[in-house]
């Protein structure tokens, strides 16, 4: 199963495991746009593919993920969470209502969505989970960044609670990535320099890759494992004046 299916990083997602054969429950808003979808993978791989349109900014519509993950009958293996998105401008020039709709998204939609999925998991004694956050989830700015810290945390977290169970967690963590993503959000892409762009593809083979090494967390590219990692060794104070500069651009999902 995969959320946001339809564009960017999930479609991605999409293509690569149909490719390896994978049978795929595809999740997202927009009803047609799911069935053409579906309709170009079974056409072009041959897989069955199953459409769920759902709104993840409601309860009715992870609700409905809910029920489809608890289905024993028909089980999910591998979940990837990666509907999300974006607001436009500093914190306090957001509507509070659109910040509590990303609140929704990208915790409130993983918690109760991980939560549906790992019972069947367990009991099988295999299957995972990928959730995408962001490099943003390493800067402290905003409500963005502060929702992508927490899919990391929470995601590690439930690794090791999850231990000897066969179920395996990763927190994925892409920089800038050719999607849809900036386009929704109403975000400039101008000062973005070229080689800081990865594709959407080169994205999940990476993930692929780390999933299958057991790791927790994936941050494709080497430029971005770089940035990473000078993250988390400077001071939260010096990491205000980085992120202050590329918080609006590392909203990418």
């Amino acid at each position: 199963m995969i959320t946001g299916a339809t564009a960017g990083i999930g479609a991605a997602f999409a293509r690569r495991l149909a490719r390896s054969g994978y049978q795929l429950v595809l999740v997202a808003r927009d009803a047609a746009r799911l069935e053409r979808a579906a309709e170009d993978l079974h056409t072009k791989y041959g897989v069955e593919t199953e459409v769920l349109a759902a709104d993840l900014a409601t309860d009715d519509g992870i609700g409905a993920v809910e029920a489809r993950l608890a289905d024993s009958a028909r089980p999910v293996d591998l979940l990837v969470n990666n509907a999300g998105f974006g607001n436009k401008g500093a914190f306090g020039a957001v509507p509070l209502q659109d910040e509590l709709d990303m609140l929704k998204v990208h915790i409130e939609a993983i918690l109760r969505l991980t939560t549906a999925a790992l019972p069947g998991m367990r009991e099988r004694g295999r299957g995972a989970i990928v959730n995408v956050a962001s490099v943003a989830a390493f800067l402290p700015r905003g409500t963005y960044g502060a929702s992508k810290a927490w899919v990391v945390s929470f995601t590690q977290g439930v690794l090791r609670d999850l231990g000897g169970t066969g179920v395996r967690m990763m927190a994925l963590c892409p920089g800038f990535t050719r999607t849809e993503f900036h386009e929704r959000a109403g975000m400039g892409t101008g000062n973005i320099p070229a080689w800081s762009w990865l594709s959407a593809e080169r994205v999940v083979d990476e993930a692929m890759r780390d999933l299958a090494r057991g790791r927790s967390l994936s941050v494709p590219s080497k430029r971005y494992k770089l940035a990473v990692a000078i993250a988390r060794l400077l001071p939260s104070g010096k990491l205000g004046g980085v992120s202050s500069k590329a918080a609006r651009s590392y909203r990418t999902n």
